[in-house]
């Protein structure tokens, strides 16, 4: 188990007190979710995984709020649950959560079924993995292990009702939600004053996971590097608190370093292609770019590279060069040319 960081709270100009408190997602993996306190109901963004010690760590973090900070606040004031994303690190413990409070839970409206028809959402995302795999050119051993892995943590979530969608450029108490897909279909990012709460659309470390859109619409390269221009165009953010890692002090310049990162990726995807002895693979243009991954890693990778692969192609870029193969079989791997 990681030793987590210390609860810490941050002021927005508006006067709201932001509680981030971490919790350990995944071994060794922490996620932060957000307690706002302030003139609004008490409100809480993302719920931690609900897989291992994150649902007691969260319970504690939300206490250490009343007996660190002397905040009058307690678990069962919470008055709204807002899912900033519907990935299982975000909201896997909301099911947990409403076993304690009486919360209105809100989220975007193209997450809202991933919440509300949970066990429905994983098995069609399980469909939509294992084609896109069997694209990619993975073997059938392979494509199983990837498969357990995809699945592995996310059977102890459970279906809960949402109460409230929140949409692009709503306020709402105070708060300013910001569309912002790419990493996730419904992922929100909020604005509190001159803090945003980016959760996992701006990371001051990493730049957050892609995924094709041909296996989840509304992700993919293409609406991540649109949603980073919308919250550059806003203006007026002077601290960016993330859903990983630490806080980010200068917003506009990590978005410019973030662009800038996935145009060198974009470049070496091409020249990957560019240089192999003959058309590959999703699979084997993985294999190049990141030759060392193991478990859970492998598939985030194939993931990844396949985001770029599948940016290059929209764009004109690239081109399938076995379309005979394609045109005579159900789903065989696509093997690209740069174009």
């Amino acid at each position: 188990m990681a030793e987590l960081p210390p609860v810490e709270m941050f002021v927005s100009s508006t006067g709201v007190r932001i509680y981030r408190i971490p919790c350990e997602a995944f071994p060794n993996f922490i996620v932060y979710c957000h307690l706002l306190l302030g003139d609004l109901p008490p409100t809480l963004i993302d719920t931690g995984s609900g897989y291992g010690a994150s649902n007691k760590q969260l319970l504690a973090g939300l206490e250490a709020v009343h007996t660190q900070f002397n905040e009058a606040f307690r678990v069962a004031d919470l008055a709204r649950i807002v899912i900033s994303h519907g990935h299982i690190d975000h909201f896997g413990g909301l099911s947990h959560l409403l076993e304690h409070v009486q919360a209105e839970v809100a989220v975007h409206p193209l997450d809202r079924r991933v919440l509300t028809h949970y066990e429905e959402r994983l098995i069609v995302a399980t469909k939509n993995v294992r084609f896109y795999l069997q694209q990619a050119g993975v073997s059938a051993e392979m494509q199983e292990v990837l498969i357990g892995t995809y699945q592995f943590s996310k059977k102890h979530v459970r279906s809960v009702s949402v109460e409230r969608e929140l949409r692009d450029g709503d306020e709402l108490d105070g708060l300013r939600y910001i569309h912002t897909p790419g990493h996730c279909s419904g992922q929100l990012c909020i604005g509190v004053g001159d803090i945003l709460l980016s959760t996992d659309h701006i990371l001051p470390g990493i730049s957050p996971h892609q995924s094709p859109e041909s296996i989840t619409a509304f992700t993919g390269l293409a609406h991540y590097l649109e949603s980073l221009d919308k919250v550059a165009r806003i203006g007026g953010f002077d601290l960016a608190l993330g859903g990983h890692e630490g806080p980010t002090r200068d917003v506009y310049r990590r978005i410019e370093a973030i662009r800038a990162g996935h145009e060198r990726k974009l470049e070496r995807v091409s020249n990957i292609i560019r240089d192999a002895p003959a058309p590959p693979t999703v699979q084997e243009i993985t294999h190049t770019m990141y030759p060392k991954v193991q478990g859970f890693d492998v598939l985030l990778a194939l993931e990844e590279a396949g985001a770029h692969v599948e940016y290059l192609y929209q764009h004109g870029r690239l081109e399938v060069t076995n379309l005979d193969e394609v045109e005579r079989e159900d789903n065989p791997p696509l093997r690209y040319a740069v174009a």
